[in-house]
């Protein structure tokens, strides 16, 4: 996540030489990625999308943001 993004809210991941972005309130992905890892990605949004909104909100007042628990 960046800040100075533009709405809608989303998230950015990177993959080897993958990159896409999710929405966090809809799931839409843009972009490239190995099945599997989307697969991966898209769950761990799931588990954690109340936290990306409020990092997304923080980063629209450029305040710093919250940990996430990392994918594993």
């Amino acid at each position: 996540m960046f800040y100075r993004e533009h709405a809608p809210p989303h998230f950015h991941a990177v993959y080897g030489s993958y990159e896409i972005t999710v929405g966090i309130e809809s799931g839409v992905v843009r972009g490239e990625f190995p099945t599997r890892a989307l697969r991966h990605v898209l769950d761990w949004s799931a588990q954690h999308k109340e936290e990306l909104m409020e990092n997304w909100e923080k980063a629209r007042k450029f305040e710093a943001l919250s940990p996430v628990e990392p994918l594993e």
